[in-house]
């Protein structure tokens, strides 16, 4: 069996996403610290408290990256958006705004499974090739591969082609450092078993 840590195929995508769903995220804030301040008796707290909070969510993509632990940043910030959402849709259905309420609700929901999908992207993936066949990272689990769904799979220049019989082909960037002999013998041992 072999084994050898990988880029995770979600990862690209995710990453290009990111800005945009903080983004988001803090308009929405913003939205709701107006919303917050224009009521009859308006809070000034919780229009204060969403508006810091949009404009430090709007403003998070740009400074993410220059954290050394990116990913326990982004989590946590998607952790705090996502609790933010769910008492602010407290608040606003306490004063009397349902609609408002359930839109927060439906965002900190949405905003609590993309935290909970990237922490899951951003953990270590591993390609397990054994006598089944390939078996590859998904978003929450791995999938296995037979080897009679594929037509070749090759390592070379740091990427892991697989080949499949239906004329798709999947590339994964490989994170680990294999000597050229370990490349070789994985690529035998891919064309023994197909």
């Amino acid at each position: 069996m072999y084994k050898f840590r990988i880029l995770h195929p979600s990862t690209v995508t995710r990453l290009r996403l990111q800005p945009m769903m903080h983004g988001l995220v803090g308009i929405l804030f913003l939205f709701n610290a107006i919303g917050a301040y224009h009521e009859p008796h308006p809070s000034y707290a919780m229009s204060g408290f969403f508006l810091v909070l949009g404009l430090v969510s709007v403003a998070l993509p740009f400074v993410l990256r220059r954290f050394r632990n990116f990913t326990q940043v982004n989590t946590m910030a998607r952790v705090f958006q996502a609790f933010a959402c769910f008492s602010g849709s407290l608040y606003f259905l306490s004063h009397s705004k349902p609609d408002i309420a359930v839109l927060l609700l439906a965002v900190g929901i949405g905003v609590a499974y993309v935290g909970y999908a990237e922490h899951k992207i951003m953990q270590p993936a591993f390609a397990k090739l054994d006598m089944t066949g390939i078996t590859l990272p998904t978003t929450f689990s791995e999938k296995l591969f037979p080897w009679t769904d594929l037509q070749n799979a090759v390592v070379r220049n740091d990427l892991f082609t697989v080949d499949f019989k239906n004329n798709k082909i999947l590339q994964l960037e490989i994170l680990d450092d294999l000597p050229a002999t370990e490349r070789d013998t994985i690529n035998e041992y891919c064309q023994g078993r197909l």
